[in-house]
């Protein structure tokens, strides 16, 4: 029973995280890739402090203390916060500027094998094993045919890929962390809004900058922060922005993050990861039901290959493990 909440948790990231890239490449008509991750973050942590605000109503004063205030525990939320939310999706943001979408999807489903390998270097995991490899690459080689959906030319870029390529190495130590995590018995809630909180922290000063003239023309304009009363007013009074906003920071970001972590507990970090092979899947899906999208048979046959990868490497993780 606890393994069908991990994956009911699982189908709920992977499908909002399916959703997220129509809602930044609309949000990006009106803010910058700077802009949108502070909002975000900011509504996350908000969301998830107002979370645990309701969760202790009620209950008896020092009674079931949480990590909250463990100094020892600061410094891993902190890695929390740059890797996986902070480095990962501001360089996954920056990265649609220099390069195309496709790139950005194969360097990045890298992920779930660079975490394997992470895991067994530094958790020594043993989920690791021939099965899982040969999984993954059938994995990847779906979400290439995704990623192209009918384009036979892959153009390299070397900035953005190499922006996509960090994202992806970012995402893998974030596995590493918040196993780490679990294994101390922090609960998911209060690790990701403590990482959420982290995250601002150091994103602030780059957001400071973001508002100068220098800051502001940087990298075509991904690290500007508009301060314009005139401007602000025009995009804040947008129902559509806030609502990709409220979707990205309360829903993609404090709600999904949290599940992925109740994931990750449940089925191990290897596990966990390799599913996120399907999330180009989920967003081929609300593509073409609700964007009228069009796919093409190469894309078609890249979400069976992915589908049929990620079957595999569960099988070899259940294998080598001993499930």
């Amino acid at each position: 029973m606890y393994n069908l909440s991990a994956y009911l948790a699982a189908a709920f990231a992977i499908v909002v995280w399916g959703m997220t890239f129509a809602s930044t490449r609309v949000l990006l008509e009106d803010f910058s890739a700077l802009e949108i991750l502070v909002l975000r973050f900011g509504i996350a942590w908000a969301a998830l402090w107002m979370w645990n605000v309701a969760s202790r109503i009620g209950r008896r004063p020092g009674g079931n203390r949480t990590a909250d205030w463990r100094c020892r525990e600061e410094l891993l939320f902190a890695g929390m916060g740059l890797t996986g939310v902070a480095a990962y999706q501001f360089l996954e943001n920056c990265a649609i500027y220099y390069t195309n979408a496709s790139n950005i999807a194969i360097l990045v489903s890298f992920g779930p094998a660079v975490t394997a390998v992470a895991a067994k270097i530094f958790l020594k995991d043993k989920s690791l094993s021939l099965r899982f490899v040969l999984g993954s690459v059938i994995a990847m080689c779906g979400v290439a045919c995704v990623s192209l959906n009918g384009i036979v030319v892959l153009e390299l870029r070397p900035i953005g890929d190499l922006m996509a390529l960090c994202a992806m190495l970012s995402w893998g130590v974030y596995s590493v962390l918040v196993d780490v995590a679990n294994r101390r018995g922090i609960p998911p809630a209060v690790a990701i809004r403590k990482a959420f909180f982290w995250s601002l922290a150091m994103i602030a000063p780059v957001a400071a900058w973001g508002a100068t003239d220098s800051g502001f023309c940087a990298m075509d304009g991904s690290f500007s922060v508009n301060f314009n009363i005139e401007d602000n007013i025009e995009r804040f009074s947008s129902v559509r922005n806030w609502a990709n906003l409220a979707f990205l920071g309360a829903v993609a970001s404090a709600a999904a993050f949290a599940l992925w972590n109740c994931t990750c507990k449940g089925l191990g970090v290897v596990k966990a990861t390799a599913l996120l092979y399907l999330v180009p899947v989920a967003g081929v899906v609300f593509a073409t039901g609700f964007l009228g999208e069009s796919v093409a048979p190469m894309g078609i046959a890249g979400g069976a290959l992915i589908i049929a990868g990620v079957a595999v490497t569960g099988r070899g993780i259940k294998k080598e493990v001993g499930e």
